[in-house]
């Protein structure tokens, strides 16, 4: 394993932080930037219904949700400073403690921490760079050409076995790697049957299920 790189890659909601991050934004975007839109969360509710029922996806969801609370175009130059707030909000007031040592625990080893996360890279990466952690896969939006960001989804959703699709990606070859990965949901068991290592951070009981049947470290944190 030595000649090996080696990565452990994290998800983010409810692993390394205490609970989700894209409606907690949505809100912390819309109070400070058009507190009106805040009337729209009603129909931010029924989109929820119809994604509940089967009639949209959880990416065109994400679209919705973002161009009733955020709008359907807005500067990035916008976005960076709230951002920056948000991930002041978020960390370490609304992270693990656990996630934090086990972070830095991985890079103490020399290993390149990830965050994988299926909520939007333009404010993952505020919060990732105070956790310490430099490289994000995420949910990306398409942008115009003068780089403001929209609303509508660049690509994939980050999510399920696109998660490990966009990981595999994004990193070296397979054969090269050892891999750590890092979550609480059943949803990425893609990911955890890639890896070489995994643990089930809080799980759900379908991945404590999960990871009993496959050998897969269960850790409690807080």
């Amino acid at each position: 394993m030595s000649d090996l790189i080696q990565y452990s890659v994290f998800d983010m909601d409810r692993t390394i932080t205490r609970g989700g991050s894209y409606s907690p934004w949505l809100i912390y975007w819309a109070w400070h930037e058009a507190p009106w839109r805040l009337l729209l969360l009603p129909l931010s509710l029924l989109a929820g219904g119809a994604y509940v029922a089967g009639f949209v996806s959880r990416g065109r969801l994400k679209e919705i949700n973002h161009r009733l609370l955020m709008g359907r175009r807005v500067p990035m130059d916008r976005i960076a400073p709230r951002a920056e707030g948000f991930a002041r909000w978020m960390v370490p007031g609304r992270t693990f403690r656990g996630a934090q040592a086990r972070i830095d625990a991985e890079k103490a080893e020399g290993r390149t921490v990830v965050i994988a996360t299926a909520s939007y890279t333009f404010y993952v990466h505020a919060i990732a760079a105070r956790l310490g952690v430099e490289h994000v896969v995420g949910t990306k939006s398409h942008r115009d050409a003068s780089g403001a960001v929209l609303a509508k989804l660049d690509g994939e959703n980050c999510y399920d076995g696109a998660k490990r699709d966009m990981v595999t990606a994004a990193l070296p070859p397979r054969e090269t790697l050892h891999v750590r990965f890092f979550s609480d949901h059943h949803s990425d068991a893609p990911m955890f049957e890639w890896a070489d290592e995994g643990f089930a951070i809080n799980p759900t009981p379908k991945l404590r299920a999960l990871a009993e049947a496959r050998g897969w470290q269960v850790i409690e944190w807080e």
